[in-house]
C-alpha cells in the first residue's frame, strides 16, 4: 500500500466530506513522508510528541490519530507544534488525523463502539452538533444501575469514572457522545433518556442533569476516544495486511 492508497482508503471509509463544514480539524493527511510505501501504521488518540516518539521507536511509516495537529486556523511552526512536525519529518512518519468522522462512524467510530460494548439495542443517531449527529442512543437489554454501566464500560472499578446518579436507579435508555461533549446532556434530557455517557464533565450542566433527572457518566475524554483508532487499525490490518500498533498515551482526563 502507498501513502496515496491509504489516504484514499481512509477518505472512503470515514467520509470526511460529511463533516467538512462543521469540523475544526483538517481531517486527512496532515504531514506527508518522503517514502511512498506504507507497511507499518501506528495509531493513537493524540498527535503528541510522546506518541510520535513511540511511533518512531516502533519504526512506523504512518501515525493515525483522532486529534491531529492542524485545526481551523493557520498555525505558526513554533513551540510544541514545531517539535511535533520536526519529529515526524525527522523519522519520515506521515500523520493522518480523523476527528468528528471517527466519532460518528457507524462501524469503526468511538460512539458506536461504546454502544456495542454496553450491549445497547435499537441504536439510532443522537447528539446533534451543528446539524450533524455525532453519537448514538439506544436501549439496554435489561435495567442496570449506573455503577454497573460504568464497570461494563471501563472494565475497571466504577470509581474510575465520574458518576452523577441523578436519574432512575434502573437504567434502560442511554445516549452516547464521546470526548468533550458535556452539553449534549441537555439533548439527552430533552429526549427523556435515563443516562448520558460522555468523556468530560462541565460545571454548567451539573444542575441541568440534577433537575432533569438524568444519570451522567463521564468516563474520560481520552478513554472514550481510544476505540475508533483501534478499530481502524484492526480493519486496516485485516483488509490490507498492514502491521498496526496502538500507542496508549493516556492523559488521565
Amino acid at each position: 500500500m502507498t501513502l496515496t492508497d491509504l489516504d484514499r482508503w481512509l477518505r472512503e471509509l470515514l467520509r470526511f466530506d460529511l463533516t467538512d463544514k462543521v469540523d475544526a480539524s483538517q481531517n486527512g493527511l496532515q504531514v506527508a513522508r518522503r517514502k511512498a510505501d506504507v507497511q507499518r501504521v501506528a495509531v493513537a488518540v493524540d498527535a503528541s510528541l510522546e506518541a510520535i516518539k513511540r511511533a518512531a521507536q516502533w519504526s512506523a511509516d504512518v501515525l493515525f490519530v483522532h486529534h491531529g495537529i492542524l485545526w481551523d486556523k493557520p498555525a505558526r511552526l513554533v513551540g510544541a507544534l514545531y517539535g511535533r512536525v520536526h519529529a515526524l519529518v525527522d523519522a519520515d512518519i506521515a500523520l493522518f488525523g480523523a476527528h468528528l468522522p471517527l466519532d460518528m462512524h457507524p462501524d469503526v467510530g468511538n460512539n458506536i463502539a461504546i454502544a456495542r460494548l454496553l450491549g445497547i439495542a435499537d441504536i439510532e443517531p443522537f447528539g446533534e452538533y451543528r446539524g450533524v449527529k455525532l453519537g448514538y442512543k439506544g436501549v439496554l437489554p435489561e435495567a442496570m444501575s449506573i455503577e454497573e454501566v460504568a464497570r461494563k464500560l471501563t472494565g475497571r472499578d466504577a470509581t474510575q469514572s465520574r458518576i452523577f446518579p441523578f436519574g432512575p436507579r434502573g437504567i434502560r435508555s442511554v445516549g452516547i457522545v464521546s470526548g468533550g461533549a458535556p452539553y449534549e446532556a441537555r439533548q439527552a434530557i430533552a429526549e427523556g433518556l435515563d443516562l448520558y455517557v460522555t468523556g468530560e464533565p462541565a460545571h454548567g450542566i451539573y444542575h441541568d442533569c440534577l433537575e432533569g433527572g438524568l444519570n451522567l457518566i463521564c468516563a474520560g475524554h481520552y478513554f472514550t476516544e481510544t476505540f475508533g483508532v483501534r478499530l481502524v487499525a484492526e480493519k486496516l490490518s485485516r483488509e490490507h495486511g498492514i502491521q498496526t500498533e496502538f500507542l496508549d498515551v493516556p492523559t488521565g482526563l
